[in-house]
C-alpha cells in the first residue's frame, strides 16, 4: 500500500521569497555534487596519493579509495537524521547555514591534506575522517534544501520546484567535469598528479562563502511556522513511509551514480580509455541528465510523479546493457558513443526531476526533514555510495565487464515495483 501524500502550503510565498528559497536551496547541493564528482573523476589520483604505499597494488588502492568514497555515504543517514531531527524542530534556515559551513570545510581541507608520501598511513585516515564530515552534512542537506523548495513552491509547481534540486546535481557534477577536464588540459600530467587534483577542492570555499550568504538571508517557510511542531504521526507509519521511498529513489540512485560518476573510472580501468576520454563521456552523460530533469519536473505536475518515474526507470531495464555494450564495442563510433551515454544520462534524469517532489509529498510538514532526508539519504547509502566499489571488485572476481549496466538494471527493476504503489493523478 503506498504512504498517503501529505501537502505542503498550498498558500503561495511571495514570487521573490520563492525565488530566494529556490537558489538558497539548491546551491548547496551544487556544492555537494561538485566535491563528490571531482572525488570520483580523480578517483585514480587520490588512490596513488593517499592509498598506496611502496609496492601497492593500483587496483587494491582504486577499491581503497571507493570504500572512503562508500563510507561518505553511510554517514548520510546519520546526518539526516541528526540534521532533520533538528530540522523539524528549530526550523530549515538555521541547520541549512550549519550544514553549509560544514561541508564547505571539510571539503576545502580535502584539498589541503599531506599525502600518503608526506605522513604515511595517517593521510587514509585523515582523508576518510573528512569525508565523513561531508557524510553528515550531506545527509542534513538534502531533506531541508527539498523541504525549503517544495514549502516555498508555488502552488502546483512543487515537482518543478524540486527539480531544481535534481538539475543542481547535473549542475555540479558538470562543474567538477569541467574544471578537471580543465586542468588536465592546462597542466602536465605530473603537475595534476602532484599538485594540481588539490585546485578543485579549494574551490569550494568561495563557493561556499556565497552559499553561506544566501542562507543567511533566507526566511522560514510559512509552513514549518503554522505547523512544524504540531501533528507528528505515529513512528510505524514514518518509518514503513521512509522504507517505500528509499525503494523509489533507489534505482535513481544507483543508475544516476554509476552513470555519471562511476563511468570515469570504469572507462579508464576496464576499457582502457584516456582520461580526457573519460571525462568527456562523462559531461555528454551529465548534458543528458541536465536535458530531462528540469521538464521532467514540470511534466509530472500535470500527469502525476508515477508515469514519469516510472518511464525512467523501466528505460534504464531495457537500455542499461544495449548502451553499455555500444561503448564496449571497438566498431562503434565516437558519434553512437556520445549517444549512448547522453541517452544513458537522460533516462535517469526522468526519475530525478520529480524525485525530490514525490518525495517531499510522502510526509507532513512536522517530520519532512527527517523523512524525506533519511529515504534519500539510506538509498543513496547502499546503492549510490557502494556502486563503485561493488562495481570494482565485482568486475576485478568475475571479469564481466557488463557489471555496471546489470547493477543499474537490478535496481531500476526494484524501483519499478515501488514505483507502481504511488498514486496516479495529477501532481503525486
Amino acid at each position: 500500500m503506498s504512504a498517503p501524500a501529505h501537502e505542503p502550503d498550498l498558500r503561495a510565498a511571495p514570487p521573490e521569497h520563492s525565488r530566494r528559497a529556490l537558489l538558497a536551496g539548491s546551491v548547496g547541493n551544487f556544492i555537494e555534487w561538485y566535491e563528490f564528482g571531482v572525488y570520483g573523476y580523480f578517483a585514480t589520483v587520490i588512490a596513488a596519493r593517499f592509498f598506496t604505499p611502496e609496492g601497492g597494488s593500483e587496483v587494491e588502492a582504486l577499491v581503497k579509495t571507493y570504500a572512503s568514497f562508500a563510507l561518505a555515504f553511510f554517514f548520510r543517514p546519520v546526518g539526516a537524521a541528526l540534521f532533520g531531527r533538528l530540522g523539524d524542530r528549530v526550523g530549515r534556515r538555521p541547520v541549512l547555514i550549519l550544514v553549509i559551513c560544514l561541508m564547505t570545510a571539510a571539503t576545502t581541507l580535502i584539498g589541503a591534506l599531506p599525502t600518503y608520501a608526506t605522513v604515511g598511513a595517517l593521510a587514509p585516515w585523515l582523508l576518510t575522517f573528512l569525508r565523513v564530515l561531508q557524510g553528515l552534512s550531506a545527509g542534513g542537506e538534502f531533506g531541508g534544501a527539498v523541504s525549503v523548495m517544495t514549502e516555498f513552491a508555488p502552488p502546483g509547481r512543487r515537482g518543478l520546484y524540486g527539480a531544481w534540486q535534481s538539475f543542481t546535481v547535473a549542475l555540479g557534477l558538470l562543474a567538477g567535469a569541467g574544471v578537471a577536464a580543465l586542468l588536465a588540459t592546462l597542466l602536465s600530467a605530473r603537475a595534476l598528479d602532484d599538485w594540481g587534483w588539490r585546485l578543485p577542492f579549494l574551490l569550494t570555499l568561495p563557493l561556499g562563502l556565497g552559499a553561506l550568504w544566501l542562507r543567511l538571508h533566507l526566511d522560514e517557510t510559512p509552513s514549518f511556522v503554522r505547523e512544524g511542531r504540531s501533528g507528528r504521526p505515529p513512528r510505524r507509519v514514518v518509518v514503513r513511509a521512509i522504507v517505500l521511498g528509499a525503494g523509489r529513489v533507489m534505482g535513481w540512485a544507483a543508475s544516476g551514480y554509476t552513470f555519471l560518476v562511476v563511468l570515469p573510472s570504469y572507462l579508464q580501468s576496464t576499457l582502457n580509455a584516456t582520461f580526457q576520454q573519460a571525462l568527456l563521456a562523462t559531461v555528454l552523460a551529465n548534458l543528458g541528465f541536465a536535458a530531462t530533469i528540469v521538464p521532467a519536473g514540470l511534466l509530472s505536475d500535470r500527469i502525476g510523479r508515477r508515469p514519469v518515474m516510472l518511464t525512467g526507470a523501466v528505460l534504464v531495464v531495457v537500455l542499461a546493457v544495449p548502451l553499455l555494450n555500444l561503448l564496449q564495442d571497438s566498431g562503434t563510433s565516437r558519434t553512437m558513443q556520445g549517444v549512448a551515454v547522453f541517452v544513458a544520462g537522460a533516462v535517469v534524469g526522468l526519475m530525478a526531476g520529480p524525485g525530490p517532489a514525490m518525495l517531499s509529498e510522502m510526509f507532513p510538514t512536522s517530520v519532512r526533514y527527517t523523512g524525506l532526508g533519511l529515504a534519500y539519504a539510506l538509498s543513496n547509502a547502499v546503492f549510490s555510495g557502494c556502486a563503485g566499489l561493488i562495481i570494482t571488485e565485482t568486475i576485478k572476481r568475475t571479469g564481466s565487464v557488463d557489471i555496471p549496466a546489470y547493477y543499474a538494471a537490478a535496481t531500476c527493476a526494484v524501483s519499478v515495483l515501488a514505483l507502481a504503489t504511488l498514486p496516479g493523478g495529477k501532481g503525486s
